[in-house]
């Protein structure tokens, strides 16, 4: 199993929430309907220079991107969206076998420049490697803490940390 993110920001906030919900509402459970997809979960950055929305899946290989099942069934899509979606990178980790479940109580935090900063902050890194697609960061590491330990670090976070908070449930098979 290998981790698939795909990071994107939205540059039409007359039309962000109705992305947000095709998006959470239709492209996710599609997504999780494909064969070799196991897990799917969204997430919106808190902090600057990065990506605004970040979704992690949880798949098979990097062989799933190219089946007809996902081209059909939630790969794509965008052609209404796609003129607003900048920033957009996509990514397979190796290093994790399951995307971290993050619950509405909990941050996760990502970090490309090594695990000490996240380790400052008493969370516990996990590498993963870019093996696929952008391999851009080639390295990563990801932890998940609880939002009562960070709700006043928010504004003072290492420029390298950033902080995503869940937009719904992890979906899973």
């Amino acid at each position: 199993m290998v981790i698939y993110s795909v990071e994107c920001t939205f540059s039409n906030p007359a039309e962000e929430k109705a992305w947000n919900d095709f998006y959470s509402l239709e492209k996710l459970p599609a997504l999780i309907s494909v064969t070799g997809f196991h897990t799917s979960q969204r997430f919106k950055a808190l902090t600057q220079n990065c990506p605004t929305y970040l979704a992690l899946h949880t798949i098979t290989g990097s062989d799933i991107l190219s089946s007809m099942s996902y081209r059909e069934n939630g790969g794509g899509n965008f052609a209404r969206w796609q003129r607003f979606i900048k920033d957009w990178h996509r990514n397979v980790y190796e290093g994790l076998d399951v995307a971290p479940n993050v619950d509405a109580k909990s941050y996760l935090l990502l970090s490309s420049s090594g695990p000490e900063a996240l380790q400052k902050l008493n969370t516990i890194p996990h590498e993963i490697r870019a093996t696929a697609l952008d391999k851009n960061p080639e390295l990563r590491w990801l932890s998940v803490a609880s939002k009562l330990d960070f709700s006043d670090l928010i504004g003072r976070l290492p420029e390298d940390v950033h902080l995503y908070e869940p937009m719904g449930e992890q979906l899973s098979k």
